[in-house]
């Protein structure tokens, strides 16, 4: 497996090393995208398909045999979102409100309160 760009490293065994943002599936066939990387402990957070976050450290990483994969085309797996809340599965945002408005009936005068001056 080549490297994604010449100045990514790669682990032992071939296997590339994480790159934040980029998506991978690993040898169960799971998509997942990695979204942290602690230079500073080393572990790699990654994110599931289905939302679901994990930390792994290297040894972890080389272990799942991560490949790089294409970016899923329904991006909603990992995000909770109905689906009336998907573009084009509303009504239109502009709507005619005048006249909507044009079919109230008009509201009575409220009777002033009795502590209030007429």
């Amino acid at each position: 497996m080549a490297p994604h760009n010449r100045d990514q490293k790669v682990y032992k065994h071939g296997i590339e090393a994480p790159e934040i943002g980029r998506w991978y599936r690993d040898r169960g066939g799971s998509l997942f995208e990695v979204i942290a990387i602690d230079d500073h402990d080393g572990t790699i957070e990654i994110q599931h398909f289905d939302g679901t976050l994990e930390e792994t450290e290297p040894d972890g990483w080389i272990a799942m045999l991560p490949e790089p994969a294409e970016a899923p085309e329904d991006w909603t797996g990992s995000v909770d979102i109905n689906a009336e809340d998907l573009p084009g599965s509303r009504q239109p945002l502009f709507l005619d409100w005048q006249s909507e408005l044009e079919q109230l009936e008009p509201l009575d005068e409220p009777e002033p309160l009795p502590d209030q001056p007429v």
